[in-house]
């Protein structure tokens, strides 16, 4: 299923649904971000994906890192909880998902770099080369705030 991000665009078509979701931005030993390719819009981003009944929302980014990357992590602490509503996602389905994500700073604990039906490409890049990828303003947002070490709590908008 495709899908169109509007952000802070007047154009955007009316948000229908809300998912809470959850995000990870896993930072290696050497600095590097783990980021994939994602399938449905065609974007770099931060693994992540929709809650589920039944887990906490750390789980769901601890099962979201591993299903899309192969990549086991571990959580320590939440970067940012990220809510505006001028950021809607349209899917094929008609469903205009309003954002909702928390957003977690995790290092990875095992495995090994895999695609998925989600990510046709899983990298580790250095925070320098990732200007040069084509990210959505919204997660770069969240990349930044995950590698803000001066941060003292987490963003909340």
């Amino acid at each position: 299923m495709g899908r169109i991000d509007y952000f802070e665009d007047p154009d955007a078509p009316t948000a229908n649904s809300v998912v809470p979701s959850a995000s990870a931005i896993v930072v290696d030993d050497a600095g590097r971000v783990l980021i994939i390719h994602k399938t449905d819009n065609n974007l770099w981003a931060l693994p992540g994906g929709g809650h589920d009944i039944g887990e906490s929302i750390a789980d769901t980014a601890i099962r979201e890192v591993q299903e899309e990357t192969g990549i086991d992590i571990e959580i320590e602490r939440i970067t940012g909880i990220y809510t505006n509503p001028h950021h809607v996602m349209a899917y094929d389905d008609g469903e205009v998902r309003q954002q909702f994500t928390i957003c977690f700073r995790a290092h990875p604990t095992g495995g090994a770099l895999r695609g998925s039906q989600e990510s046709k490409e899983v990298r580790w890049v250095l925070p320098a080369d990732l200007p040069g990828l084509d990210i959505h303003p919204s997660m770069r947002l969240r990349i930044e705030h995950g590698l803000d070490e001066e941060r003292t709590a987490p963003y909340v908008g």
